[in-house]
């Protein structure tokens, strides 16, 4: 009798022992699998920023030389800049939902590495049932970005005409700020066992590359 209510009492040890361990298992495997996730979303947010940045850098102004007045031309810089970036984001290889891109910024710094001031911000632009409603993509009547120039005109007070690749040559900085949303129900374990990190079972992700602007045609 003394046996079998010893046994007894080790079996209801080890079931308190697993309730303890359970909760703290799941967080750290479902930690595991929500970074993966995470890794492959941001893994996309910087082939993009990298695909905007080389073209804004290449384009420049949107002729060989600097100095030209403002035209069609310069005017379709910074489209070309964002169907760029929108291309690998909305590839069939990307995790991104691109309704989930707060915005995009499109900065200048000087020759020393140093932010000038001069940004243009572009932000969502969808409709209810998630189809681009934002500016039409370059050389097209009828297809739309997912992005529009935040306010109106160009986004911000850095117009693409003024950009020049010649010395002192500054640079273009593309940056992407997202609302990545958990796959796995981490922020749900995380609040049941008392915590509030990732309560909300989303974190903001950013990523952005700087590219020197290319010299101007002799």
């Amino acid at each position: 009798m003394t046996r079998w209510r010893r046994r007894r009492s080790q079996r209801g040890q080890s079931m308190v022992e697993f309730a303890l361990v359970l909760p703290v298992i799941m967080v750290l495997m479902l930690g595991m699998i929500e970074m993966g996730f995470a890794i492959n979303h941001n893994t996309s947010m910087v082939t993009a920023t990298r695909e905007g940045a080389r073209v804004g850098a290449a384009l420049r102004n949107g002729h060989p030389k600097c100095g030209l007045p403002d035209d069609a031309l310069s005017q379709a810089v910074d489209p070309q800049i964002i169907a760029a970036l929108e291309g690998i984001l909305v590839s069939p290889g990307s995790p991104v939902n691109v309704r989930q891109v707060s915005t995009v910024e499109l900065i200048e710094l000087d020759e020393n590495g140093a932010t000038t001031g001069n940004k243009n911000t572009w932000a969502s632009s969808v409709d209810a049932s998630g189809n681009p409603t934002g500016t039409l993509l370059p050389g097209s009547a009828t297809q739309h970005l997912y992005f529009a120039p935040q306010g109106g005109g160009f986004g911000g007070n850095w117009a693409a005409y003024t950009r020049c690749g010649s010395a002192p040559a500054h640079s273009i900085r593309v940056k992407i700020t997202y609302t990545y949303k958990f796959v796995t129900p981490l922020g749900s374990v995380i609040s049941a066992v008392g915590g509030n990190l990732f309560g909300s079972g989303q974190i903001t992700m950013t990523d952005q590359t700087t590219m020197a602007l290319e010299p101007p045609t002799p």
